[in-house]
């Protein structure tokens, strides 16, 4: 049965439901292949095996994934009576109270939840890498990272553990990921997928969840089961006409796509993102899409340090709690040295900062809008990185030169955030790999709520140029 890593997730659960396979048989080829992963790329910071046996004895509902292994990312996702660190040495302790909301909806379309993947403390860097888990490793070369911060799903989804995984995203967690180790990666919009209970945004709104994916369809089918308003929420994103599943194969119609190869703050791609936008330029045009360079011009100081302002005031409220739960004063052996440097800042901001940033943010969401109107335009494309996955230790959150690694991280992915920053939805798709065998995906962008248009021309782009059929060299499915 070992081929059952080649099938997708909406596959395996045909064959659940044409008795081919079993729930328990498939959960122990995952568990069997995630401990063989954990030795080669170590993603996984927890394996709940009794949890997920638990769950199948329960009975699983009839959703589209029933029987599929699935992981949680351990930044986000709450199980009950599971443990969640966030990546943080201040947590290795906790245990959750209650399932996530949308974890309650994974249960219900069927998955079950046998892990939990690495993720960096809080999720504040790109490179999955923490002093509690140690290192990721990318299985197309164990020297580079897997990207961040959902590097441990990519990782075990990019080596053929399970067929997709949850992932979060909060300045390009879910999108970096995908486009460093040959994946589909979906942010949804703001609003879209349940971040609670009981806090229904994380980063002023910024973060959201869903997963990474071998497959668009996949991504699509867990979009369709885990969006809506949850309890709490204080706003929606605008609703799908349809399933974004039916999207997939729908033609798109000729479209008018933005070609954006100058980041806000001024970064280009390197010669290898150049070479995947140029070849992503071509196919789009074989299809009959109208591609042109263009790009919003967007304050991009004003938005880097608003990235900046946002993540250290709430990383400063973290570890006010921390401290008040500690009894103590939090130190070097709770949180990482950038962590700590976030928490400085975030203990000396004005105030006013904070709405500065929050200004900075819908008035780029204008620009954004504006561009897209005065230029008619359907989407943006942008190489999801600027260059391919870099080796690890260049991001980590213990750098050896502070100046450096705010260079590195700030150019790495730098058309990343401002989806986050507007709300709006990005994809990121397997699109091309370097002279040297790595991935670096594309990235297309779309209005707030239009993920059906994403899904659409990512469906015709994955019938046109598939990527299903390459492996890393470390592979387990």
């Amino acid at each position: 049965m070992k081929d059952l890593g080649d099938k997708d997730a909406t596959e395996l659960a045909s064959m659940v439901r044409r008795k081919e396979v079993s729930p328990g048989e498939l959960l122990d080829l995952a568990l069997e292949s995630a401990s063989a992963a954990q030795e080669k790329v170590n993603c996984f910071s927890n394996i709940f095996e009794d949890a997920a046996r638990k769950q199948i004895d329960a009975g699983l509902p009839d959703g589209p994934f029933s029987g599929v292994p699935f992981a949680v990312k351990d930044l986000g996702a709450r199980v009950k009576g599971l443990p969640i660190t966030s990546g943080s040495r201040a947590f290795r302790d906790t245990v959750s109270d209650m399932d996530a909301t949308l974890v309650e909806r994974q249960k219900k379309a069927g998955l079950v939840i046998f892990g939990q993947t690495t993720s960096p403390e809080f999720g504040l860097t790109t490179s999955t890498e923490s002093a509690l888990y140690g290192k990721t490793r990318n299985p197309w070369n164990t020297e580079h990272t897997s990207g961040g911060s959902s590097g441990g799903a990519s990782a075990c989804v990019a080596s053929g553990v399970i067929p997709m995984a949850h992932a979060s995203d909060g300045g390009g967690s879910i999108r970096i990921p995908a486009a460093c180790t040959g994946l589909v990666g979906l942010k949804p919009s703001r609003g879209r997928v349940p971040m609670g209970p009981p806090i229904s945004e994380n980063w002023f709104g910024l973060s959201t969840n869903h997963c990474v994916a071998r497959s668009v369809r996949d991504s699509a089918t867990l979009l369709d089961v885990t969006h809506g308003q949850e309890p709490g929420a204080r706003y929606i994103a605008p609703p799908p006409e349809g399933s974004f599943l039916d999207a997939v194969g729908r033609e798109p119609g000729a479209l008018k796509i933005a070609v954006w190869s100058t980041a806000p703050n001024g970064v280009k791609p390197d010669r290898d993102a150049q070479a995947g936008l140029d070849a992503t330029v071509k196919l789009l045009s074989a299809l009959g899409h109208h591609v042109e360079e263009a790009g919003p011009t967007l304050n991009g100081e004003a938005l880097g340090k608003g990235m900046m302002v946002m993540v250290s005031s709430f990383m400063a409220a973290v570890a006010d709690e921390r401290e008040a739960y500690f009894g103590r004063k939090i130190t070097e052996e709770d949180f990482e040295p950038v962590s700590l440097r976030f928490i400085e800042l975030g203990r000396q901001i004005p105030m006013s900062e904070v709405v500065k940033t929050n200004n900075a943010f819908c008035e780029a969401a204008w620009q954004m809008e504006r561009f897209m109107d005065e230029g008619g335009y359907d989407l943006i494309l942008a190489p999801t990185l600027s260059r391919a996955p870099v080796k690890l230790g260049v991001l980590s959150l213990d750098p050896p030169d502070f100046d450096q690694y705010g260079v590195d991280i700030s150019s790495f992915a730098a058309w990343c955030p401002v989806f986050n920053q507007t709300g709006w939805p990005a994809i990121s798709l397997p699109l091309h790999w370097t002279d040297d065998g790595l991935p670096l995906g594309m990235m297309f962008g779309a209005r707030l709520g239009k993920e059906e248009l994403l899904y659409s021309i990512a469906g015709q782009i994955e019938q046109a140029a598939p990527w299903a059929d390459r492996r890393p060299p470390i592979w387990f499915g």
